[in-house]
């Protein structure tokens, strides 16, 4: 099992934990309310935890350009 970090923008692999013994405290999942937790958070079917955020290169663009925030997918 792994913890993986994607782009919610372009679909990157961020990066990822293996050590599945990391506090999720410590990640700051607790503090995401249920709404942002259910957005965010998801698993698949080999137990890894899939977590969506936003790349370097997407918030540059989404700085940038506020209109491409309609979009729900940006390629770079």
């Amino acid at each position: 099992m792994a913890l993986k970090y994607y782009c919610r923008h372009c679909g990157v692999q961020m990066g990822r934990i293996d050590d599945m013994s990391v506090d999720m405290e410590r990640l700051g999942l607790h503090k995401l309310t249920n709404e942002e937790r259910m957005e965010m958070v998801s698993y698949d079917l080999t137990g890894d935890v899939h977590i969506k955020s936003i790349c370097e290169d997407c918030h540059e663009s989404l700085e940038r350009n506020p209109a491409f925030y309609q979009n729900d997918y940006l390629i770079h």
